[in-house]
């Protein structure tokens, strides 16, 4: 195998050559191939002074710096400057020094480097395009013939990787822009719009389609995927926009589309340059740094280059899992992984003298809401409330800037002990910022609230289910579907929200940065999605027919409803800066209720569970327990209320 310095030899005696060649045709053109005796001996005098100046201009410019094979725009850009260099200190150079007898006609000037431009250019592209017919040209025969779907910036740089591939033939391009209609891109023919795939994938015999179109509208992909799958055809998507930047995926990695795909939605916008000055340099904690939406948030927060993040898990296992993942990576935050258990006031107030956080995000709770219906009800309401009521009243304690709660759609008019619980954390956050001056501004800004006043300012954030998260139902269908089915689902019109999980993180952050104290952000959720369509739409994707796998409804689980709600009946919202945040008006409570709620909980410990439940309605007046509720409400879903929510 040839040495980098052996290529470089290579590259550097081509161009030495290169030049005395383009020195002498340039003669050659302008005297018609018949140099006059006077010029002969110019010819070389003038060389002697023209080369070498060429030769070390190459060498200034980085010329030898690149590789042939992947020579570029950039390659021919660093060639045109320093032709153009060494030309103008050429005619410079003659010009003020006039040697005695030699005259160099002036169409030799201008020819000179346009030859050479040529030749060097030239020489480099052909060489590349041999290289590359030399390692892919035979498989350009070969490969599952496809077709893109787009003809953006992403299709074109998913075409550019494809050159390559011995996987995959494009055969054509689809676009909604008619005006590319029947033009080419990079030798691919634009074949019509994508309404008109699954014709154009049978008179083509077609059966595979890559979706391109990650930085578009939501919508338009998954139309896109919508009327390849519905034609039929095997559908596949290019990497998401988070993995292509981070620079381990190439766009070329095409895979499976997934239902993550068809419920996603448009980009965060995000307020960067607020998120980086609430981050920047600061100590950050993370509760619940293990879970779901704890480790999402512990990799969005590491982008803004924290002096520290404190990740925070009662789960050994969890915390190694995050520890294994960021040390792959080069991250120049200081990280720390702590067990600890919230309700340890000891264990808390230590690692808040110790690290003295600028931002606490509290993500540990306990979540599965049948799980802790029955016999788990004190568990739930001492992790999440005493929990976060340990947490937060330490957080005052030791004068940390903002302590953000992550809550769920779930505590609004809650059925279930997990969503009352989760209410009386949020109820919690209020009452412990009750004492909160009152003529800081109520507006909601998109800077930092964080000053010097040394007063902790309580932020709630409450959303619903995120997308992948350890529980949810995707994952559950598809290791059901994998197995042949049946797909389980409690009840044929149980509908749930959907985020993704970076997306319910970013908006976490946001509303973080956003918040003055005591407010409840709600977030955009979106269109509810029905259950059944979304079971169907995960059959339907693993390339299977509705008949091939079989649907069962079990019935609603202890403490589920058939919809979630992200306002409380009595509950208005009031528009922020960012639109895919609201604030919730929510009933609110004072420090003393709060001790009071405390003690009732601790007194309830060896209760009886139904006892609990039925105490726990004065204490979240919107709790209905699930026995109470009559069957019929239960099932039969009012059109109309299903709008409304």
């Amino acid at each position: 195998m040839q040495s980098p310095n052996w290529r470089r030899f290579s590259a550097f005696f081509h161009d030495v050559l290169v030049a005395v060649l383009a020195w002498f045709v340039a003669y050659l053109l302008r005297f018609n191939f018949k140099i006059p005796v006077e010029f002969t001996t110019s010819i070389w005098q003038v060389a002697l002074l023209v080369i070498p100046l060429q030769v070390l201009f190459f060498i200034q410019f980085g010329l030898y710096k690149g590789v042939w094979r992947f020579a570029s725009l950039p390659d021919l850009k660093r060639i045109l400057m320093a032709i153009s260099t060494a030309a103008i200190t050429v005619v410079a150079l003659l010009f003020m020094f006039k040697p005695v007898g030699i005259v160099v006609p002036r169409a030799v000037l201008v020819l000179n480097p346009i030859l050479l431009m040529l030749m060097m250019g030239g020489s480099r592209f052909v060489y590349r395009s041999w290289k590359e017919h030399k390692l892919y040209g035979f498989n350009q025969m070969r490969g599952e013939p496809v077709l893109v779907l787009g003809a953006g910036e992403a299709a074109i740089a998913l075409l550019k990787d494809l050159e390559r591939s011995q996987e995959w033939r494009v055969i054509g391009l689809l676009d909604d822009d008619a005006a590319i209609h029947g033009r080419e891109i990079m030798g691919i023919k634009v074949l019509g719009a994508v309404a008109q795939l699954p014709e154009i994938a049978k008179s083509l015999d077609i059966s595979n389609v890559i979706v391109a179109k990650p930085t578009d509208a939501h919508q338009a992909r998954r139309r896109a995927i919508e009327i390849a799958s519905g034609a039929g055809l095997q559908v596949f998507t290019i990497p998401s926009v988070e993995d292509l930047m981070s620079g381990n995926i190439k766009i070329s990695k095409i895979r499976h589309v997934e239902i993550e795909d068809l419920l996603g939605r448009d980009a965060v916008q995000l307020d960067n340059s607020g998120l980086q000055h609430l981050i920047e340099g600061n100590a950050v904690l993370v509760s619940g740094a293990g879970g779901s939406i704890g480790s999402e948030l512990c990799r969005q927060i590491i982008k803004y280059k924290p002096g520290t993040l404190v990740c925070l898990d009662i789960s050994e296992l969890a915390l190694y899992n995050l520890e294994q993942e960021f040390s792959r990576q080069n991250i120049s935050t200081q990280l720390f992984y702590m067990t600890g258990d919230v309700k340890n006031s000891q264990r808390v107030k230590s690692l808040l003298e110790q690290f003295q956080p600028r931002v606490v995000f509290h993500a540990a709770a306990y979540k599965h809401v049948p799980l802790m219906e029955n016999g788990n009800v004190w568990e739930a309401l001492s992790n999440n409330v005493i929990g976060t009521y340990t947490l937060a009243k330490a957080c005052k304690e030791a004068a940390v800037g903002k302590f953000v709660l992550i809550s769920t759609d779930k505590a609004v008019n809650p059925t279930n002990v997990m969503g009352a619980s989760k209410r009386l954390a949020e109820m919690v956050c209020q009452g412990l910022q009750e004492d909160f001056s009152e003529d800081i501004s109520k507006d909601i800004s998109n800077k930092s609230q964080l000053g010097n006043d040394e007063v902790t300012r309580f932020v709630i954030v409450r959303f619903g289910n995120v997308l992948g998260s350890s529980g949810s139902v995707i994952p559950k269908f598809r290791e059901q579907i994998a197995k042949g089915g049946p797909v389980t689902i409690t009840h044929p019109d149980i509908t749930r929200y959907f985020m993704s999980i970076p997306e319910a993180a970013q908006l976490v952050m946001q509303a973080g940065l956003m918040g003055n104290g005591g407010e409840i952000f709600v977030l955009d959720m979106g269109e509810p999605v029905k259950i059944s369509a979304l079971a169907a739409d995960m059959i339907r994707l693993s390339g299977l027919q509705a008949d091939e796998i079989k649907i069962e409804y079990v019935g609603l689980r202890p403490g589920e409803k058939l919809y979630e709600e992200l306002l409380a009946d009595d509950e208005h919202t009031m528009l922020t800066p960012h639109e895919k945040l609201r604030i919730a008006q929510a009933r609110q409570v004072d420090n003393v209720w709060v001790k009071k709620l405390l003690k009732w909980i601790e007194s309830t410990q060896n209760a009886n569970e139904a006892h609990i439940k039925n105490e726990l309605k004065f204490w979240v007046e919107e709790y209905t327990p699930q026995h109470q509720v009559s069957s019929e409400v239960l099932f039969i879903l009012d059109a109309e209320k299903v709008t409304l929510h």
